[in-house]
């Protein structure tokens, strides 16, 4: 080979080389892909083999949107009718899913129905697959469920369950309403105790941020029982004066001056004027006794423009009023609010305990105790009592908040009850319509019932002559203008009434033994709260 030959040979050498490389790239990368494709088609038929196997798909899943689409022939039972009695029957039922535990094969719910519970469980065998298992497990807290499930009985008490001796055993789980996975605030935290959750380490939830949250917070097994207690209020108030020969009224709530003469009112546009919120029925009542309705009771909304950010002040709240003609005395009404109140507290004593139980577990309080027949002291033995407990104050003083509170703890070491009337109360610090005392003009013929030593209704005798009533508006400089309407009610004849409002929440809260009236007003409003 001559030298002009031999670089020649030495670059098809190379390309040989190159191209071997290259072959065994491509035969890699092939060999790569092959795997690649192998492992596919294992996992697609893993896959297919699974599914496959899901022979529960049908059973479980997430629920097309309820839009009315069709009736179905099913009767949903609720649970608090789940007992011992119903064991081994298949039954269907819609909750919510308060908790769930995934453990190997199986799953456990809790399921919640208002203030009730019980539990259910999942588990892998002829009915629920393994899939059906986790799609449970993976239902977030909170979501709607229909299941179909047999009810057993259970040998231990599930003691975290309202309902202890049976347990669900689910065949069919289907998601109405699925929850976002992060709720604004946990239940089991806005029921904690404050004390425990702080020695435990555990969180506990602000008043703000359950009221912020207020509808998941209405879902606890506290507030339930709070708003239910409350209804029981209600009605128990509108069946006792039903039973007295009461009629119940409704009354305007829009009106063109202030009810009670004052100054704290809400102003609203009124088309081309202005009008004022109603403070209270006050006017209306007595209206409806001289138009002879003889006894009224109202339930309604009552506004307070009053800048008070304390623990028993709303700016609206519900007013249980009530308003009677009597014979010659207007203890005659004393009595029959008395009466009232005292039905209502065995009403709810008799009805009410699972309630009362349930807000105790987060809110210890000593129970409610009342008199029959009612304690009434004269307000000048109240100012004895409290002098001698070393409160300085004049006759013709109204009471301070924390001299009715150490007034209240007085009569409770005393008397040993939680509710009293204080009669007589001095002229000055009552309202222009209300009936002077006959035989001391320094006091009145007026009334306030108190409960743990607050103030729940405040009453009197009315000024029911047209006379009378416009010396007394003329006392308070109230515009006589606007109360024309109102005293010439009296002008035709009036019979001699009296009555008084009392405060729904505020009842609430002092009978449960509760701190903060915003705890028994659905959605409170206070200087610093227009929602929810």
């Amino acid at each position: 080979m001559t030298k002009e030959e031999a670089p020649g040979a030495t670059e098809e050498e190379e390309q040989q080389a190159q191209s071997k490389k290259g072959l065994k790239k491509q035969q890699k990368e092939a060999e790569k892909a092959a795997k690649k494709a192998e492992k596919q088609a294992k996992l697609a038929a893993e896959q297919q083999s699974t599914e496959d196997e899901d022979f529960a798909k049908d059973r479980y899943g997430v629920s097309a949107m309820v839009q009315s689409q069709q009736k179905l022939d099913r009767v949903l039972v609720r649970v608090q009718d789940l007992t011992p009695e119903k064991a081994d029957q298949l039954i269907w039922l819609r909750a919510r899913v308060h908790t769930s535990r995934a453990k190997g094969k199986q799953c456990f719910l809790v399921l919640r129905q208002q203030q009730f519970n019980l539990q259910a469980l999942v588990a892998v065998g002829d009915r629920a697959s393994k899939q059906m298992v986790k799609f449970a497990a993976n239902i977030t807290k909170e979501s709607i469920v229909d299941v179909e499930a047999f009810v057993r009985t259970v040998e231990q008490k599930i003691e975290s369950c309202s309902q202890q001796d049976v347990e669900l055993h689910i065949e069919r789980i289907f998601v109405i309403s699925q929850a976002e996975p992060r709720l604004p605030l946990q239940l089991e935290d806005a029921v904690r105790p404050d004390g425990e959750g702080e020695e435990e380490g555990r969180a506990t939830v602000n008043q703000d941020t359950k009221l912020d949250n207020r509808v998941i917070d209405l879902r606890t097994t506290t507030s339930q029982a709070i708003f239910r207690l409350q209804s029981g209020v209600c009605q128990l108030f509108r069946d006792t004066l039903t039973e007295k020969g009461f009629t119940e009224i409704q009354t305007p709530k829009i009106i063109s001056a202030a009810s009670e003469g004052g100054a704290n009112v809400f102003t609203v546009s009124y088309f081309k004027t202005s009008a004022y919120l109603a403070q209270s029925p006050q006017l209306y009542k007595q209206m409806c006794i001289c138009g002879d309705f003889d006894k009224v009771f109202c339930v309604g909304p009552v506004f307070r423009a009053e800048d008070s950010n304390t623990h028993r002040h709303l700016t609206e709240f519900v007013g249980l009023d009530i308003e009677m003609a009597f014979g010659y005395h207007y203890h005659e009404v004393i009595d029959s609010i008395t009466d009232t109140m005292v039905r209502i507290f065995k009403g709810l004593r008799d009805n009410f305990q699972t309630e009362i139980q349930t807000v105790n577990k987060q809110f210890p309080s000593e129970p409610f105790k009342f008199l029959e027949p009612t304690l009434r002291l004269e307000y000048t033995e109240a100012l004895a009592m409290l002098h001698e407990a070393g409160v300085e104050m004049g006759d013709e003083e109204d009471l301070s908040t924390p001299n009715e509170k150490l007034l209240g703890r007085l009569v409770k070491e005393k008397y040993d009850t939680d509710f009293y009337v204080l009669d007589k109360y001095p002229l000055a610090v009552r309202p222009f319509y209300t009936m002077p005392d006959p035989n001391n003009p320094k006091y009145s013929n007026s009334y306030d019932m108190f409960m743990r030593g607050e103030e729940i209704l405040s009453g009197a005798q009315r000024v029911h002559d047209a006379q009378l009533l416009t010396d007394r508006a003329n006392h308070h400089q109230i515009d006589l203008e606007k109360i024309k309407a109102y005293i010439d009610s009296f002008r035709y004849g009036a019979p001699p009434h009296g009555g008084g409002g009392i405060g729904l929440e505020r009842v609430c809260m002092l009978y449960l033994g509760l701190h903060n009236i915003r705890q028994t007003s659905m959605f409170p409003r206070d200087p610093k709260r227009l929602t929810p």
